[in-house]
């Protein structure tokens, strides 16, 4: 039998704290006697009594602690500084057996404001800290005021007790002024056997904005190694109260606790201070003695972090596994700042094996402090381990604390307590039965509480899933649901229940099930009756030995997909909601699933072997020399294809469509089956000599002109087809193309007709200008690239301008009226093109009248006549004037006269 003893004990209150440890001194011995240890190991136990830094008499918070404080003018406010100390000293467990505190108060000089003597109660300090008044002073002699500490503060004369652990903790706000005396103090403190704290308060030199580096240098030399545990910095004096937790718990709760585990043959023990604070353990047997190198485990502690303080030994054990094989447990709490658990073996020649390595999850959480193996079953064998992590954060960032339960997957954490708990898992044992269940129960200890966790039983369920009928049938429908045929089914779903957990305990529970049909599928297939894809949760009564079915039923609808078989799944888990009850075993299974597959018509064998043969035409034809031409009112293209199956069922058919990039697919379109009662679309089971046949309809692509078209059809299936017979599965047509495009060719002219001069006169300058403009439309959707314009036209000039010059005419050989000069243009492609122009848009005239003046002959006669002819007119004209008194002028009446000659 193996006795196993934890160092450590931590409550609140005092008596029980020192019975505690008192006790667990006293175990190991009375532990060995009862189970026959030899004279000579009980030689070694009583010789190493005397050297273990925690005897039978004292507590393991039994420390003198002397708090050297900065008082001079830079600290404020100085209510912020008394704050810190009475939280400080009030979560500490002041009395003479256990923690005393002094405090030395400095500036320019050193003062004891009280020893270590002078109070026995946490309220009297608390009192003291509360009326604490500041000495001042223009200096700050840090060195001066350790010194004093260190030689007179912890001094008899003041209370202080030689065997007590030794801390001081330093509290200043500034650089020493005394600086170069500060290494002597320093040995000083080494000799009397002195643990430091440094606590630098930057707010003076936050408020001046000043560089505290030489500063947090000068307090990091003051406390001791490693830096991450003996120092602290603040932001300024109110943030003292921040770290009043850290310096409470964490230094003085947790610090400093030497283990041991009593075996049979021997003891481990863990060496928490060995090889710098990284820790190592050690094994005392009957005749030997083992104590691994440093190096034994650099694979699990490299030497780059063999300054880091890892803490290995701060809690140890063993755990006896399945075939008599034995494993040391022991906790490194601050490896990496996250906590390990190391499983090993010893060699012979001192050589350490580790077999496994358990790694905290959070930073700070003191992972591996404590560590409790458990044989729930009491078959001698370890079927669990504790490991616990009491600084782990919970919500809020408080310190909940953590229980890890390995071997299970299992984890207890403090916030899943019905009360609020801190520090859980400070000390974990398990070795009695308190509920009477015949279970081991677990202890895990807390600040200022204990928790009992109960063990509960462990059950193995065997679950069972069987369907009826085994397949779904395609073609038969035996139900009705929804109003729609239906293949129905049922499923019985069975648990046998069996148990290795002697004992006491109900032996029946309920387990909670859910159960679903193709839940990752899209699309339903089938369903519950009186209910969905899902089933709604039930509870099932089990009881150990039994075996105890329930009836789900279920039916499949009509669907296209007759490959996939249909996937039952149910899912359970022991139903513990109204009363605690056992828990499942470890690799017992929490789901089943069943697989119900679709019925086939493939003969004896079951296995289906069929022939696709493939047929397709297009209903446009040309070749290379011979291309079909694709003109403005034609812009689809025809596919028919026929698909037929010459032997057994092809489950599952599919079609596959490749296309070439000139064509869109507008339309898939079935016609009537190849045989008379036979044919189903792609995707249906097909029976022998069955096919279907489908028209295939495409447009000519507008964006993409290609001199062929292309179109290709595989088809396949999930039976199984031969490779002599897969040539006909696949087939392609295609038809090399040409494309007509709509265009209007058109030209316009600004001179239509050109007089040209008699003989001889010639114009000066040149002549008139005839412009003609040629305009080509594309009034069709292709895409038209690559035309050529060509004009053949009557002279060309310098300089490539196109125009009509006359210098000379000729008349000897020829006479006309009128010439017509006709200019030709003609739209062509290039080579190779796959464009085919009408030859109405591909030719253009334009038409320019070239005519001559004819010359008049005059005679003389004719001419003298003419003007004779004229005056004798004329002549006539002014005769008839005359006749009519034109010429005439009127007469003035005789009395007008006489009135006239009065008035002058």
């Amino acid at each position: 039998m193996d006795a196993w003893v934890r160092f450590s004990a931590q409550s609140q209150a005092r008596e029980r704290l020192c019975r505690a440890a008192q006790y667990a001194c006293s175990l190991l011995g009375h532990a060995l006697q009862k189970h026959g240890a030899s004279p000579e190991l009980q030689k070694q136990i009583r010789q190493l009594e005397g050297h273990l830094s925690l005897g039978r008499k004292r507590c393991p918070t039994y420390m003198d602690v002397v708090i050297v404080l900065d008082g001079s003018n830079s600290i404020y406010p100085w209510s912020e500084v008394q704050t810190f100390l009475r939280r400080l000293v009030g979560r500490l467990f002041i009395d003479p057996e256990q923690i005393q505190v002094g405090l030395v108060q400095y500036g320019e000089s050193s003062v004891h404001e009280w020893s270590l003597g002078d109070f026995r109660t946490k309220e009297e300090v608390v009192r003291a800290a509360r009326n604490l008044s500041r000495r001042e002073g223009r200096e700050t002699k840090t060195a001066e005021a350790i010194t004093v500490a260190c030689t007179e503060g912890f001094s008899q004369s003041r209370g202080g007790r030689p065997e007590a652990a030794r801390l001081l903790v330093v509290v200043t706000d500034g650089e020493s002024h005394d600086g170069e005396e500060l290494p002597a103090a320093l040995k000083a403190c080494e000799a009397g056997r002195v643990t430091r704290y440094g606590i630098a308060v930057l707010g003076h030199y936050l408020r001046r904005q000043r560089d505290p580096s030489a500063f947090l240098r000068e307090i990091r030399a003051i406390a001791s190694d490693p830096d991450e545990r003996f120092f602290f910095n603040v932001t300024d004096e109110a943030a003292l109260t921040d770290i009043v937790d850290a310096l409470g718990d964490r230094i003085f709760g947790l610090e400093a606790n030497p283990s041991g585990s009593a075996l049979q043959d021997g003891i481990l023990f863990g060496m928490v201070g060995a090889y710098d604070w990284g820790g190592s353990v050690l094994w005392l047997g009957e005749d030997h003695r083992l104590f691994p190198p440093r190096t034994a485990l650099e694979d699990e502690f490299p030497p780059a972090l063999q300054n880091h303080a890892a803490y290995l030994g701060y809690s140890v054990s063993s755990m006896l596994l399945r075939g008599g094989r034995r494993l040391f447990l022991s906790g490194a709490p601050r490896f990496r700042h996250r906590g390990k658990v190391i499983a090993f073996q010893f060699k012979k020649d001192g050589a350490v094996r580790v077999a496994q390595s358990l790694q905290g999850e959070q930073i700070g959480s003191y992972f591996g402090s404590e560590l409790c193996p458990l044989d729930t079953d009491g078959d001698g064998t370890t079927d669990v381990l504790l490991v616990a992590a009491p600084m782990f954060l919970g919500p809020q960032n408080k310190e909940t604390g953590r229980v890890y339960v390995y071997l299970v997957g299992q984890r207890v954490a403090a916030v899943s307590m019905p009360q609020a708990l801190s520090y859980f898992g400070r000390s974990v044992d398990g070795r009695l039965d308190l509920d009477g269940d015949d279970l081991v129960d677990v202890a895990v200890g807390a600040q200022g509480a204990a928790v009992l966790l109960s063990s509960r039983p462990i059950v193995h369920l065997a679950p069972s899933l069987e369907v009826t009928p085994p397949a779904i049938s395609v073609v038969q429908r035996d139900c009705r649901r929804r109003g729609q045929e239906a293949a129905c089914l049922s499923a019985a779903l069975c648990f046998q229940v069996t148990s290795r957990t002697p004992g006491r305990w109900d032996r029946r529970f309920y387990v909670r099930f859910t159960a679903s049909l193709d839940e990752w599928t899209a699309g339903a297939r089938a369903a519950f009756d009186g209910s969905g894809q899902r089933l709604s949760p039930r509870r099932l009564w089990l009881s150990v030995g039994n075996v105890t079915c329930e009836q789900l039923h279920f039916h499949v609808q009509d669907t296209s997909d007759y490959l996939r078989p249909v996937v039952l799944t149910v899912t359970f888990a022991l139903d513990n909601t109204t009363k605690p009850g056992p828990v499942l075993e470890e690799g017992s299974p929490t789901f089943i699933r069943k697989l119900v597959p679709f019925s086939k018509d493939c003969g004896p064998d079951n296995e289906c072997v069929t022939d696709l043969a493939l047929r397709a035409s297009m209903d446009i034809r040309g070749s290379r020399k011979e291309p079909f031409v694709v003109r403005g009112g034609r812009r689809k293209v025809l596919v028919s294809a026929a698909l037929e199956n010459r032997e057994e069922n092809a489950y599952n058919t599919s079609l596959s469509l490749s296309f070439s990039r000139n064509l869109h697919l507008s339309s898939f379109t079935p016609q009537v089956p190849l045989r008379e009662g036979a044919g189903e679309e792609s995707g249906k089971e097909e029976e022998e000599d069955w096919g279907v046949t489908f028209l295939l309809e495409f447009e000519f692509s507008c964006s993409f002109l290609l001199s062929q078209v292309l179109v290709r059809l595989t088809a396949a299936s999930n039976s199984l087809e031969r490779n002599g017979t897969l040539q006909d599965n696949t087939v392609q047509t295609s038809a090399y193309i040409q494309y007509e495009p709509h265009l209007l060719f058109a030209s316009e002219s600004t001179l239509h007709r050109y007089e040209v001069h008699p003989h001889g006169t010639l114009p000066v300058g040149p002549g008139p200008e005839f412009k003609t403009t040629l305009r080509v439309q594309n009034l069709g959707c292709y895409v038209v690239s690559g035309l050529i314009i060509s004009a053949l036209l009557p002279a060309v000039a310098h300089g490539g301008h196109y125009f009509l010059s006359l210098s000379q005419v000729i008349t000897n050989n020829a006479k006309f009226k009128s010439l017509t000069v006709v200019s030709t243009f003609e739209l062509g492609t290039e080579e190779g093109s796959v464009l085919r122009l009408t030859e109405a848009s591909r030719w253009s005239e334009s038409l320019l009248e070239v005519i001559q003046t004819r010359p008049v002959l005059l005679s003389l006669w004719v001419l003298v006549g003419s003007i004779l002819g004229g005056l004798l007119l004329l002549a006539l004209l002014v005769f008839c004037l005359w006749k009519l008194g034109f010429f005439t002028r009127k007469k003035i009446p005789e009395g007008e006269k006489r009135e006239e000659k009065l008035e002058q």
